[in-house]
């Protein structure tokens, strides 16, 4: 790597400063949020919704427990962990973007569920919990947008408690049949639908060239085991255009 490599990460496929990353990442969800929960369902024909079930149903969560969800944003997980641990168990909300934390917040509160939970707007490099905090950390659609993945992966296992699991649920690579229909589909369709729906194309072209920059299965499997974590495995879900990852901490 030479000098002028230092310190850069990728933005979509720009190469970028990694500070300037995280700002104008910011830009994007802060531009988009007020129709973030919209355009997920409009983009994934409410797909997304049969993902997140999943990653729910195997996170496990029971009575009691402590879960830590990144990247929180509207707070569709939460919405589903907060029953499952009860009033012994609680859920903190966590996203570095205030819009969207605010936009989580306010809906659950009006859907009188924030009982147990907790709103932390926090830097997933950079997390302000103790040790060993929680018994499950999820990331959905997050992992991809943050500068330094390595360092978040090794926050996340640090507020793990031993014998605690985390959920990865990301974007990843489309098995190679799908993979000119669905680049047609995110190159072409998105920014049009991102133009006529949140009036921002240009968002959510980020979004499909995020997608691209991402680590694929296999990579983001042995950053997680760099990381520290343990029985690392993951499945495809539709076709592999998304991939969710679980690993445990011993």
């Amino acid at each position: 790597m030479n000098d002028e490599e230092r310190g850069k990460t990728h933005f979509g496929y720009e190469t970028v400063p990694e500070d300037e990353k995280k700002e104008r990442v910011g830009e994007v969800f802060h531009s988009v949020a007020s129709k973030y929960d919209l355009m997920n369902d409009v983009m994934s024909l409410g797909i997304h919704r049969l993902w997140k079930r999943r990653t729910v149903e195997r996170a496990a969560v029971r009575p009691g427990m402590r879960i830590l969800d990144l990247a929180g944003g509207t707070g569709d997980l939460a919405a589903a962990f907060a029953p499952r641990v009860g009033d012994r168990g609680r859920v903190t909300v966590s996203d570095i973007n205030a819009s969207m934390l605010m936009v989580g917040r306010d809906r659950l509160l009006d859907q009188g569920r924030a009982g147990n939970l907790d709103f932390v707007q926090a830097d997933a490099e950079l997390l302000p919990f103790p040790d060993e905090s929680f018994d499950r950390v999820t990331i959905a659609f997050g992992l991809r947008n943050v500068t330094r993945k390595e360092r978040a992966l090794a926050e996340m296992r640090r507020v793990l408690k031993a014998g605690g699991r985390l959920l990865v649920l990301e974007f990843s690579r489309p098995m190679a049949p799908m993979r000119p229909f669905y680049d047609l589909y995110s190159f072409r369709m998105l920014p049009l639908m991102g133009r006529l729906i949140a009036k921002d194309a240009d968002s959510y072209r980020y979004l499909a060239e995020s997608i691209r920059m991402h680590p694929d299965q296999e990579t983001l499997a042995g950053m997680m085991r760099d990381a520290g974590l343990e029985q690392v495995q993951y499945e495809n879900l539709t076709g592999g255009v998304v991939a969710l990852h679980r690993a445990t901490r011993f």
